[in-house]
């Protein structure tokens, strides 16, 4: 569904992303981990047309999209959920969820997507007329994903989506998107939780300093000796 190609991204001249070449199948759950500054926010921006490479491509179901304005990426079924949430905080909750639907014109299946969100998320439906401004952190994450769920993805990017919260709140999260995937739902996700995203997903890329260094199912990373090591520090390694 997604092919990378030899992937690179530049920031006023410095590179920041070198030669990832990454795929992700339809239907999978793939994780892109690695410690802050590896580039994993970067190669998601530059999916969604946000950030253009300095070299390589995009390829989404076999055409070229790293050319591409952000709109018309999102038109072709690819929806970020970003790390910030970038919520609309006057706006209601449930205007929130009618923006990630603002493409579309099929109203009546609009609003079966509506209940399908809200039968996934129900902390968010006796909150429709409230201010998305008044909702907690996991509530806001609940948000932000049921708006990105109500563009209809076939490739559904995840950005960091238990930043900041709770343990347990983060574990309700990936439990809602267990669900999604369970579901058919193609995801590729970027958490610097390191065992939830290896649990969660299908297989996964580790990333430093801007290059892939290890890649391979999740349980097997989970293994690594230089995985761990780069999270968790050199004792915790040899625990491993």
């Amino acid at each position: 569904m997604l092919a990378l190609a030899d992937l690179a991204i530049e920031y006023g001249g410095v590179r920041a992303v070198h030669g990832v070449s990454l795929e992700v199948s339809a239907g999978e759950a793939v994780a892109l981990v690695g410690p802050n500054g590896a580039g994993k926010s970067s190669i998601m921006m530059a999916i969604c047309g946000v950030v253009r490479p300095a070299r390589g491509q995009i390829a989404f179901l076999g055409e070229r999209i790293d050319r591409l304005p952000s709109h018309e990426i999102v038109q072709r079924g690819i929806v970020q959920v970003p790390e910030a949430r970038l919520i609309f905080s006057a706006m209601t909750v449930g205007d929130n969820l009618l923006m990630g639907a603002y493409a579309r014109r099929d109203t009546s299946a609009i609003r079966q997507d509506l209940s399908r969100v809200l039968d996934l998320f129900p902390a968010l439906r006796g909150r429709l007329r409230n201010r998305a401004g008044t909702l907690s952190g996991g509530e806001l994450q609940m948000l932000a994903l049921g708006r990105g769920l109500m563009a209809r993805p076939r490739l559904l990017l995840l950005d960091e989506p238990t930043l900041g919260l709770a343990p347990l709140v983060a574990r309700e999260i990936f439990e809602r998107l267990s669900r999604l995937h369970a579901d058919g739902t193609t995801i590729l996700l970027v958490e610097q939780n390191l065992r939830q995203a290896l649990a969660f997903a299908d297989r996964a890329y580790f990333l430093e300093s801007g290059r892939v260094v290890a890649e391979g199912e999740s349980r097997t990373l989970l293994r690594s000796e230089r995985v761990v090591r780069a999270y968790l520090g050199a004792a915790a390694a040899r625990e491993t």
